[in-house]
């Protein structure tokens, strides 16, 4: 009787695993954030913190230019937060209803020069020294662009480019890597390259500063957790991440 008992049970017990799949991974509740390129360090570093405060979530970033990314939620492409690198972008998008509410200011920006390191073609700032050489910078549409357009005309200097990027990150990697001589980008880029690059301040720069402004997509399916990774970037642990990388300043 003792081995028929004992029989009856493993069976009991095998029947019971077999009706009992093994548990598979927690699903993942996805958030996709637009994002500006020059914010691509903090935001990535946001996100990671995000995701230890709202286990099952994933933050998915997709980063380039204010103005591509607006061109991307026109075509249709499925976002539920957007930080633009400046207003003007912002404005396009909520202009084409693709905004819930309205967007808010959360940090700035400005502009200076970078050179490779070591400064091989003796660049001493936006003057003459760039006389034939190979200054690279943003394409006017994109904020970094729009910002160094308008400073070039306040202090009246005619800048030659031999490039026009659409991600201010292009124009950093191109002095990185000794492509270009010099390059227009924010302070937070210079100051991501490092030792990489050296960085030459342009007198007046403060008085153009870009407004980076972020808010939830109307078609966002993640409203509640959209609203609160945009809270994340404004309080204070995201403005400190944000001050740690030069903007603000």
């Amino acid at each position: 009787m003792k081995k028929f008992a004992a029989l009856v049970a493993l069976l009991v017990v095998g029947a019971c695993s077999a009706t009992q799949p093994p548990a598979g991974p927690a699903p993942t509740t996805q958030l996709v954030v637009f994002a500006a390129a020059s914010l691509n360090t903090t935001f990535a570093s946001l996100g990671t913190q995000f995701e230890a405060a709202h286990p099952g979530v994933k933050v998915t970033f997709s980063f380039d230019g204010s103005a591509a990314l607006v061109d991307q939620l026109k075509a249709g492409a499925p976002a539920d937060v957007f930080a633009s690198a400046d207003k003007a972008n912002m404005d396009k998008a909520t202009s084409a209803g693709l905004m819930a509410g309205a967007p808010s200011l959360f940090t700035t920006n400005v502009l200076t020069l970078i050179v490779p390191a070591g400064n091989p073609a003796k660049i001493t700032g936006l003057d003459a020294s760039l006389d034939g050489k190979k200054l690279v910078v943003c394409a006017d549409g994109v904020p970094c662009g729009t910002a160094t357009k308008k400073l070039a005309g306040l202090l009246g200097v005619t800048l030659k480019p031999v490039s026009e990027e659409t991600k201010v990150t292009d124009v950093r990697t191109k002095v990185e890597s000794g492509q270009a001589d010099a390059g227009i980008v924010y302070v937070t880029d210079a100051k991501a390259s490092g030792d990489k690059v050296k960085t030459i301040a342009i007198s007046g720069a403060d008085k153009v500063r870009n407004d980076y402004v972020i808010g939830a997509t109307k078609d966002s399916k993640q409203a509640a957790l959209a609203a609160a990774f945009i809270e994340l970037v404004k309080g204070p642990d995201g403005q400190k991440v944000l001050a740690a990388a030069g903007f603000g300043a």
